[in-house]
């Protein structure tokens, strides 16, 4: 058997056995988990210190050193996380519908831990402890595969975990980890589905190509963030400069953050060169269509082509559309089924937006920089998922579990 098998075989066991465990138990375990975070901060510093200068030295770029960085206020937040969490309703258990059938036979249908989540990630350490967490609270086991960037990081917020179970009298091996930064050892995780349900891929499109084409077992995925903004005839000037300075410069490395604005053609002399310069001022690249070059003159004139890119960098796209169907079709074509906002004062033109755009998360007159479990009030999240199977949008707890019928009878047989 190999060590990863070995990883596997341990945390479905582990897994099984913690299925039942009780609400209070599991939130006693996370609580103790935050409580190591705080006071291991100086040695996962450390560690992800470590990890930064090695990735330096390898010439990774600014925006993924920026989701490889641990500080003081990142880790706090993965706090805030954890208590968020906790102070979530546990989905276990929980009657989603019950009825009774003509023969007297009760069925209910109850909400069940998917069993063992396998979460591949690249760069950004926080997820080790956001999937720990999730899981812990959903009743699942957890296999953490970090990249060989993070490799550090990963290892010391994972103890504090492991530590927080077994303090807590449950089994460590609910949380696994793959440390082995062998190529094969990936490969051969997801090849694991007899003890894997379920496996996360968390990085760059080709990271989610090489667990979607090789994984044995069901993948949730989202297929990036190329996410736009429609700024409308009747939008507030004011509000659209706002919500896209933001969407656009909060974090500008996430898969939230805006990659595309678009605007009607009705504003978009009167709109566009103030926002861009707002933009520019704040270090932002414009790149734009031949129209908006004739508006903004210093943009740097792009193909149809350069619509498909998604930057997570100081870099935008802008284009002018003629009207809101026009705005849709270009969303719907180009877009990632992310996540895409509309500014507009008109309800009708907000909901035609919200029914016709395919994406896992519309925002009317919003940043799109809120696609994220912690700020829609899930705690944390696993990922975003731009599936429709069987889960859509952050992946938090109620969407790491499904259900199971539960059927009581008193001596009923099938005729």
């Amino acid at each position: 058997m190999s060590f990863v098998t070995d990883i596997c075989e341990k945390t479905k066991l582990a897994a099984n056995k913690f299925a039942g465990a009780d609400t209070a138990t599991k939130n006693a375990a996370l609580l103790r988990a935050k409580e190591l975070l705080l006071e291991e901060e100086s040695a996962i510093l450390a560690a992800n210190a470590e990890d930064i200068k090695k990735a330096e030295e390898g010439g990774r770029n600014a925006a993924f050193i920026d989701r490889l960085k641990l500080t003081p206020a990142r880790i706090r937040q993965m706090c805030d996380g954890i208590d968020a969490i906790v102070a979530l309703p546990d989905p276990v258990g929980e009657v989603t519908e019950s009825y009774t059938l003509p023969n007297g036979l009760d069925v209910k249908k109850v909400r069940a831990p998917l069993g063992v989540i396998g979460i591949i990630f690249e760069a950004r350490p926080n997820v080790a402890l956001d999937a720990g967490a999730l899981c812990v609270k959903s009743g699942n086991g957890v296999i953490l595969r970090g990249s060989r960037d993070s490799v550090k990081s990963v290892a010391a917020i994972t103890a504090c975990m492991k530590r927080a179970l077994e303090e807590n009298g449950i089994d460590p091996c609910v949380v696994g980890l793959i440390e082995s930064m062998d190529r094969e050892a990936t490969a051969e995780m997801l090849r694991q589905d007899k003890y894997i349900d379920v496996v996360i891929p968390r990085g760059g499109e080709a990271l989610k190509k090489v667990v979607l084409e090789n994984a044995a077992m069901p993948v949730i995925a989202s297929a990036g963030g190329n996410c736009h903004t429609y700024v409308a005839p009747s939008a507030d000037f004011d509000m659209a400069m706002t919500v896209i300075l933001n969407a656009k410069t909060n974090r500008p490395s996430t898969c939230n953050a805006l990659e595309t604005i678009l605007a009607d053609r009705k504003i978009a002399r009167e709109f566009l060169p103030g926002m861009l310069e707002l933009l520019k001022k704040n270090g932002v690249e414009i790149r734009g269509t031949r129209e908006v070059k004739e508006i903004y003159p210093d943009c740097i004139e792009v193909g149809e082509e350069e619509f498909t890119r998604e930057y997570d960098n100081m870099i935008i796209k802008v284009a002018v559309v003629d009207g809101l169907t026009e705005a849709i079709d270009h969303i719907n074509k180009y877009g990632t089924n992310h996540s895409d906002a509309i500014i507009t004062e008109d309800k009708d033109e907000a909901a035609r937006f919200a029914r016709e755009v395919d994406s896992s998360a519309i925002y009317v007159n919003a940043s799109t920089r809120f696609t994220d479990g912690f700020e829609l009030g899930l705690g944390a999240e696993m990922g975003i998922s731009t599936q429709k199977l069987h889960v859509r949008g952050p992946v938090g707890l109620k969407e790491l579990t499904s259900v199971k019928y539960v059927v009581t009878g008193n001596g009923q047989i099938r005729k």
